[in-house]
């Protein structure tokens, strides 16, 4: 018995050691978490920092420094466990495998690299609280009307972030279209409330992420590295700000990202981690001397072999892998690291900022089951949120093969929610400016609505009426004001998200050489210091350019409050007399728009509208503010745009 008693005793004091051993190691873990000595030892490591509480617990880092591939790992974090670590091609990389259990504490922790006979490198790494849970982050939809800025032609602010001694491209100059011209962050910030007086809920910058290349980079699109903002637009904390200010408006910032493309100058494009990074890495490198319009491998820009039951190999390979300029490599999606790579740099960005949206860059050029597994990836972790894709086609049938939940003939599924409306964009233009026949003119316009029997989710479609990379509307519509209300009233009143480029509420326009990449994206007037025209206050504003203003204005800040708009029915009435009638309309109003090319006063009968119960009911015109009852006639004294509302107050 006491043999037993002795054995339980002994026992117990093991119990009790191991215990306290582990409490004392739990100790000295917060311990280190609280008063770690921050190293910086290694040259670069991405993404910078990350955060716990996703449903997706793995977390690929990548790691940059001087033969890195030859040292080991370690990390001892309380719930981070180092899976594996992958060497890359260049013995300058390691890409470390973490797994970030759901206990996981927030903190700083150090990862001990080692070799034998050589000092130890010790980076500091950091996982942060989440501050905004998923579910919170609430997308664009078609409640949004979307202002699209070229930031480096805006307002620039900050004069004294123009031009940095250690970039590529030095100085500014507004005399030339393809050189910058000094907008930055701040100057948008400064003007948020002009924006948001227009009418609009949200922005859409292009990107502001570092562009270091030698001439032409302006419009952000050729990234050097995609967690850094380009510091002649101005800093993280600027980007922040921005980010901040919009949600105080209850604005949304939408962030222009590129899957596809880097810039040739890119800091890996020195050093590729591996022998398959970017798409004809090997023929870029053997003619890296004399690498021009000559040896580079374009893309031969034929989208529809995404989808075309025919296409062969060959053209699929030359559209997807194809570099999109010669400054622009093509990134490789179907490597697994680059993969990890971009998806986790979108998580990283919509984190940082709290975005409201995702505007992906050409979108069917990139490999497009990675397409489906980066968007997936971004919808599963935020499942209210948007992202919208490039597909400039006017062929209704492509944009629709884009939208998710689309009944696709091959099975393939996007993941992506919204795709841009050019098929309508284009037919805008051309039923305006065409005579009205049996097939032209505004009956363009109504069969290309039509079209929305195709598309899943019509009023997810991104409707606009120009962007950075076309003709001003105004351009388009050769200088016709009329016509020009027209396109933008019709598209606000769509079964779609809105979309406008800055300026085009001052009638800017590209007469002076139509297309040119440089004149559609002008300067703002006002956005500069010594400017003599202030469109921001109106100081020598043409009455023309105020009149649009004005009328912008109201159309929007009508549309912002408007549920029949955002989420209403939609009916429309095939053309007659060269007028073109749609509503929109839920239980509590009725939107009522007219396209009316008639020059001369004409009399709309009433009757063949019936179906919208209108009869009797008093509607306001909600540019004039007039009053109508609605009987059998509707005068419309002038051609244009008319828009009324059962909503009186």
């Amino acid at each position: 018995m006491k043999h037993i008693q002795f054995k339980l005793s002994i026992c117990i004091m093991i119990l009790m050691l191991s215990c306290k051993d582990n409490v004392k190691s739990e100790m000295d873990t917060s311990q280190s978490e609280s008063t770690i000595e921050i190293s910086n030892d290694i040259y670069k490591i991405e993404p910078p920092h990350w955060w716990t509480g996703f449903k997706n617990r793995q977390l690929q880092l990548l790691v940059k420094h001087d033969n890195i591939g030859n040292y080991t790992a370690q990390i001892s974090h309380q719930g981070i466990a180092l899976k594996q670590v992958h060497k890359a091609d260049s013995p300058n990389y390691l890409f470390l495998d973490l797994e970030i259990a759901e206990t996981a504490t927030p903190g700083k922790f150090n990862i001990v690299f080692r070799i034998n006979n050589k000092p130890e490198l010790v980076q500091t790494y950091e996982l942060k609280k989440r501050q905004i849970p998923s579910e919170e982050y609430v997308g664009f939809n078609s409640s949004d009307a979307i202002y699209l800025i070229t930031p480096d032609r805006f307002a620039n602010a900050n004069p004294e972030n123009d031009s940095f001694e250690f970039l590529n491209e030095q100085g500014t100059d507004r005399t030339d279209g393809y050189a910058r011209h000094g907008g930055d962050i701040q100057g948008i910030t400064e003007n948020l409330d002009y924006i948001k007086n227009l009418g609009f809920t949200a922005i859409w910058p292009t990107p502001l992420l570092i562009n270091d290349m030698p001439k032409g980079s302006y419009h952000g699109y050729a990234m050097t590295d995609y967690y850094k903002v380009d510091p002649r637009f101005g800093t993280l904390d600027d980007y922040k700000t921005l980010a901040d200010e919009l949600r105080q408006r209850n604005m949304k910032l939408v962030m222009d990202q590129v899957a596809n493309h880097c810039g040739l100058e890119h800091w890996w494009m020195k050093d590729l981690p591996f022998k398959d990074w970017a798409n004809y890495q090997d023929h870029y490198l053997e003619n890296i001397d004399r690498w021009d319009s000559q040896v580079t491998i374009h893309s031969n820009h034929r989208r529809t072999t995404n989808q075309d039951l025919y296409a062969s190999e060959k053209d699929y390979q030359g559209m997807s892998d194809g570099w999109f300029v010669k400054d622009m490599p093509d990134l490789n999606q179907r490597n697994p690291f680059m993969a990890n790579y971009i998806i986790q740099n979108s998580i990283w960005w919509i984190e940082t900022l709290g975005l409201g949206g995702i505007r992906q860059d050409t979108y069917p050029y990139p490999d497009k089951e990675f397409m489906s597994n980066w968007a997936g990836a971004i919808m599963t972790e935020y499942p209210n949120f948007n992202i919208v894709g490039e597909e400039w086609s006017s062929n209704p049938l492509l944009i629709a093969y884009w939208q998710d939940g689309h009944e696709n003939s091959d099975g393939y599924d996007s993941n992506l929610r919204s795709t841009m409306d050019f098929a309508m964009q284009e037919k805008v233009v051309a039923g305006l400016k065409n005579e009205e026949t049996w097939g032209t003119g505004l009956k363009e316009i109504y069969v290309a609505l039509a079209n929305d029997f195709n598309y899943t989710r019509p009023e997810d479609i991104m409707a606009f009426p120009d962007n950075h990379d076309m003709s001003r509307i105004f351009t388009q519509l050769d200088g016709d004001i009329t016509n020009t209300k027209m396109a933008l009233s019709y598209l606000a009143v769509l079964p779609r998200v809105f979309q406008m480029y800055y300026g085009t509420e001052i009638l800017m326009d590209d007469f002076a050489k139509p297309g040119d990449h440089g004149l559609i994206r002008t300067d703002f007037p006002g956005g500069w210091a010594n400017d003599s025209t202030n469109a921001f206050t109106g100081e020598n504003l043409a009455e023309s350019k105020k009149d649009m203003q004005a009328f912008v204005s109201k159309l929007l800040n009508y549309r912002k409050s408007s549920e029949a708009i955002h989420t209403g029915k939609t009916m429309h009435f095939a053309p007659e007399d060269n007028t073109y009638v749609l509503a929109r309309y839920n239980k509590e109003e009725t939107v009522f728009h007219i396209m009316n090319k008639n020059e001369e006063p004409y009399v709309l009968k009433l009757d063949r509208f019936e179906e919208l119960a209108l009869n009797g009911k008093t509607l306001k015109n909600l540019m004039t503010g007039e009053t109508v009852v609605w009987s059998d006639t509707l005068d419309l004294k002038n051609k244009g745009s008319y828009l009324f509302t059962t909503k009186l107050d």
